[in-house]
């Protein structure tokens, strides 16, 4: 247990817990993207295929459509600097934490792939998911994805820095950037310890409002494409 966390969020209950609820009544909630959760940049048999999984920003939250999601985008950038063709898929859940996506992974119909994106941490900070717990659900998503594609390159996308998100009040604010930082940390216990197949990726700057979809939280379709081009960029060969 992080004890100062936990004193700080104690004394500043009454407020954070009002604050909470003004948030959740006050900020606009988006759908998940519509359209084919798959899809391939270039022609022919694919050369490569890559799996987005995770929470809003796998599902495409603040787009309209799936191909403006974060797994499209990520194809193109490999397709574009790579020049071989690149099969995607999505299988995102607005809302869900990493032990709900144990399930997810387990439950995975598509062919085994050559990368994997996980896009989590915001939903267990909000819910204050405590960070052993955090850390073993990570690990048992990461053996679930590994048994369905053995050979895949993991890439553990940081969460993102709450402290950052503008629409959130203060304190609140501070209380859960704090917390994702802490959850952060565990991601990057996790890909030290299993650096074979598991790295772990920057989150990129989205301070930009022109970047963010109308709820001013998460990324719009510029956003998805900044966040594609710097997770790019941070791949393995």
């Amino acid at each position: 247990m992080h004890l100062p966390f936990w004193l700080c969020t104690g004394l500043l209950s009454p407020v954070l817990m009002a604050q909470a609820l003004h948030t959740r009544r006050t900020t606009l909630r988006l759908p998940e993207a519509d359209g084919a959760r798959h899809g391939q940049w270039g022609h022919g048999a694919p050369s490569q295929r890559l799996l987005v999984i995770g929470e809003s920003t796998a599902a495409g939250v603040g787009v309209e459509y799936q191909r403006q999601g974060l797994a499209s985008q990520l194809a193109l950038q490999i397709y574009q600097s790579r020049g071989v063709s690149v099969q995607w898929h999505t299988a995102g859940v607005n809302g869900a934490r990493a032990g709900a996506l144990i399930n997810t992974a387990n439950d995975l119909r598509i062919a085994p792939v050559d990368h994997i994106f996980i896009s989590l941490g915001v939903n267990d900070t909000t819910g204050l998911t405590r960070r052993q717990a955090y850390y073993h659900q990570l690990l048992t998503l990461s053996h679930a994805l590994k048994r369905h594609s053995p050979a895949a390159r993991q890439y553990l996308l940081a969460v993102p820095p709450m402290h950052r998100f503008t629409a959130l009040p203060s304190p609140l604010r501070q209380l859960l950037g704090w917390r994702a930082r802490q959850l952060d940390e565990k991601q990057k216990q996790l890909a030290r310890q299993n650096s074979g197949h598991l790295q772990h990726i920057h989150y990129p700057q989205l301070e930009d409002p022109a970047l963010l979809a109308v709820d001013g939280y998460h990324p719009g379709a510029l956003g998805y494409q900044t966040m594609a081009r710097a997770v790019a960029a941070q791949l393995a060969d």
